[in-house]
């Protein structure tokens, strides 16, 4: 109720600016008492005037969603309704509402839809995150590029020489659409595709039919009609998260957009004309549910515990979705599924976790990541000639839990573009090493392999190293794809009888400092039992005890019979302990022994006291990761 709530203040203030909603009609209830009262009316207009779920409080023939009878019930303070609203205008407001992409609105809305209001005890109201956010990371929100090269590598190849009439019968999925980034980039596609197609096959024609698909704007631009708008998105776009709030803020970011570039005369003479509402109803298309577990989750139970049912959230795809069974599956399934690892995922659902280890064979091996069962999901709702199109982490692809994925799509030959991003972030604030990943339904010869290792020459101009490979090259072992210069010389390793792998007993990962301008230091002038180091933590000089430091040799000081002699020194403040074996030299000991060293690491204990966002905190400070 309260998201709603938000969510309907915001539509009419954008509405507002828009010119769609009389400018200032929130503002006005300001005067006066009985502010939620007043807006309740306002919202029961805005009912009859846009059809939307967003505003729906009565029973109406043909709609399966119940009409809302809680909110306008609801008893809300007049001081907070006048403060939320108060900072919807200037000067509390900086925003211009008319020019607010609905993409952007996503991205706002994405920072909350982690959280959840709780009642204290002591009856306040705090706001805190999910369970499943507390112990899997943030929500982060896809950014704008990266949904347009999918749309574009999808849906856009898919409207290649078709027509409105063939058009009309696609099916798009995002079956994790959270805050609707993926639809909103699906949706713009289609409607630019669909304005082109019409201005370039004579608009006027379009304009004069017993239902316009076009009209002309003010300045002569052509535009296409509500109706038709509102058309392309009830046919062509469909959506499904487990969390309700994500559900509505997809509804309303694409209800905004089907109201983009209206005001209240064009809106007005169309509304007039057809003598219907503005907005349609995203019931049918966009669902809460669990996409990855179906009705039979509870079919060994004859009484299922209600609550159980509910945080569960099975999802009947057969039965919500008709239209798309009916025709063998969607065309176009895209998306950021979640990246949740399953150790995770064990503590607040482990039920969900043995089930999806039955139901999917992506999930058959070791510690999975979630991700890969709703790749294995988006295969089994395409239809015969539908593409995927995912950004998801390209761990899977040497993972050893991967194995199980990578020979779903190698069987099939399903694999069909790969963009890889390396160790490049997309994701700004977040440490995961993703690719986008596209597979094709009907199966493929070759396929296209994209190395993006420059994030920022690709972004702006789609600078990077590509090339095809064939088919045959995918096969269940782990993936190594390799296009350019160095591709020729590396499949002739490939076929060398011996790898690295057979002649070592163990490959690991080196030292992990985390904070390596800090261990890392390098040497100035040597004594019997002291060294006097520069280091780059503090761009000063120190000395330091000699037991603690060692010759640092990293992979670019290797020669082929040689390794090149630095003046590097690591700090490694380790040593074998009386009662164990090698361990953290405690702070007694390291304050009598190494006196010089042990300043220097106070000097810079808060730097490493807050390596990991804090979680070196305590009497291991100094320690490595």
């Amino acid at each position: 109720s309260v998201q709603r709530t938000i969510d309907r203040l915001i539509f009419l203030r954008i509405c507002e600016d828009r010119g769609i909603e009389e400018y200032g009609r929130l503002r006005a209830l300001l005067n006066g008492v009985r502010v939620y009262a007043r807006l309740c009316e306002i919202f029961q207009r805005a009912d009859e005037r846009y059809n939307s779920g967003l505003f729906h409080f009565r029973m109406e023939k043909d709609r399966d969603e119940p009409p809302d009878d809680l909110t306008l019930d609801l008893t809300i303070d007049d001081v907070v309704l006048k403060e939320i609203i108060r900072n919807l205008y200037y000067p509390e407001s900086p925003y211009e509402f008319s020019v607010l992409p609905a993409d952007i609105l996503g991205q706002v809305y994405e920072q909350f839809l982690g959280k959840v209001i709780r009642l204290t005890p002591a009856h306040r109201a705090v706001v805190e995150d999910k369970p499943e956010v507390k112990k899997a990371g943030e929500v982060y929100y896809t950014p704008t590029y990266i949904v347009d090269y999918i749309v574009k590598n999808t849906v856009g190849k898919l409207l290649e020489g078709k027509t409105p009439k063939q058009v009309e019968k696609i099916k798009i999925l995002d079956p994790a659409c959270g805050s609707g980034s993926f639809l909103l980039g699906a949706y713009q596609l289609l409607l630019d595709w669909h304005r082109d197609w019409y201005v370039a096959d004579g608009p006027e024609k379009w304009a004069t039919k017993r239902v316009p698909r076009l009209y002309q704007a003010q300045g002569g631009d052509w535009r296409l009609t509500t109706s038709e708008r509102k058309r392309i998105l009830l046919n062509n776009i469909y959506g499904v998260d487990i969390d309700p709030q994500a559900v509505e803020v997809t509804k309303l970011s694409l209800l905004l957009k089907v109201l983009e570039g209206e005001n209240e005369e064009t809106l007005g003479q169309q509304l007039a004309l057809w003598r219907e509402r503005a907005l349609p109803d995203l019931g049918d298309n966009i669902k809460c549910g669990n996409s990855l577990i179906g009705p039979d989750y509870f079919e060994a139970q004859l009484f299922p515990d209600e609550e159980e049912v509910r945080r569960v959230n099975p999802f009947d795809w057969e039965a919500e979705f008709p239209e798309a069974t009916a025709a063998g599956g969607f065309d176009v399934v895209i998306g950021n599924p979640p990246y949740i690892r399953i150790q995770t995922l064990k503590q607040w659902a482990p039920t969900e976790v043995e089930y999806y280890k039955r139901a999917y064979r992506a999930a058959s091996k070791g510690n999975y990541d979630i991700y890969v069962v709703f790749v294995e999901r988006a295969l089994q709702l395409l239809n015969v000639h539908g593409r995927m199109g995912f950004i998801m982490p390209h761990k899977f692809f040497q993972a050893k839990y991967g194995q199980a994925l990578r020979k779903l799509i190698s069987e099939a030959r399903y694999l069909s573009e790969v963009v890889h991003f390396g160790d490049r972030q997309v994701f700004p604030k977040a440490s995961t090493y993703t690719c986008l990943l596209f597979l094709d339904k009907a199966g493929v010869k070759r396929f296209h392999y994209v190395k993006a290792h420059d994030l920022d020459a690709w972004r702006t101009n789609g600078e990077a190293v590509e090339g095809e490979i064939s088919a045959d090259k995918v096969t269940e072992k782990e993936w190594n794809f390799v296009v350019g210069p160095g591709a020729e010389l590396f499949e002739w390793l490939s076929k060398m009888p011996m790898k690295l792998g057979d002649a070592t007993e163990r490959i690991f990962q080196g030292l992990k400092t985390s904070a390596d301008k800090v261990y890392i230091v390098e040497e100035i002038v040597r004594e019997a039992k002291r060294v006097k180091v520069f280091s780059r933590a503090n761009n000063t000089e120190y000395w330091l005890e000699t037991d603690l430091l060692h010759p640092l040799i990293k992979g670019g000081d290797s020669r082929r019979y040689y390794f090149t002699r630095t003046n590097r020194l690591i700090l490694f403040p380790y040593a074998p302990q009386k009662t164990s074996g090698p361990g953290l030299i405690p702070e007694s000991t390291f304050r009598r022994d190494y006196p010089l060293t042990w300043a220097y690491l106070m000097v810079n204990k808060r730097y490493l006291e807050n390596r990991e966002h804090g979680k070196m905190r305590g009497p291991q400070w100094y320690g490595y990761i």
